[in-house]
């Protein structure tokens, strides 16, 4: 089981490679730190050669996935993970049930009940497979879609 979900995709261009990586640059605001930023462009991040490492211009909800990309030909693959920064907040989340244990066998205002283990661990499952699986599909296929858009592509094929 991972911690964080992922995605992996392969896709066609429909047009000339480079092309579809000079609208993508045009696109895109040049940054080394994936941070949202108030732009006119559909993308932040950094475009090497035939690679590129974006997040989704959208303040706010734009920078929870990060899209790493290559263009091979008319072919590509791009993979989509959680933002490091993101990482780190989410695992304070996941942190939570097991902290209210802790204190729970520290304070004995109420006797300790094995229950308590129960509804942590489906606390920490709610949390991941419910709430961060919901965001990072929604916010991923988001982001798939403009940069879909961006690049022209044919088709997306999940690996």
């Amino acid at each position: 089981m991972k911690l964080f979900p992922t995605s992996n995709y392969n896709f066609t261009i429909i047009g000339e490679p480079s092309e579809s990586l000079d609208r993508l640059k045009r696109r895109t605001e040049i940054s080394e730190s994936l941070v949202s930023k108030k732009t006119n462009k559909s993308f932040v991040g950094k475009i090497t050669n035939n690679t590129f490492k974006i997040i989704s211009s959208e303040i706010g909800k734009g920078a929870f996935c990060v899209l790493n990309g290559e263009i091979i030909n008319k072919n590509g693959v791009v993979d989509i993970e959680i933002n490091k920064a993101f990482k780190i907040l989410l695992s304070f989340f996941l942190c939570f049930p097991a902290i209210g244990i802790i204190v729970q066998l520290c304070t004995e205002k109420i006797k300790f009940s094995p229950i308590f283990v129960l509804v942590a661990i489906l606390q920490v499952l709610l949390i991941r497979f419910v709430f961060i699986e919901l965001a990072f599909r929604n916010l991923s296929k988001k982001s798939l879609n403009r940069l879909s858009d961006v690049l022209d592509i044919e088709s997306f094929e999940k690996n």
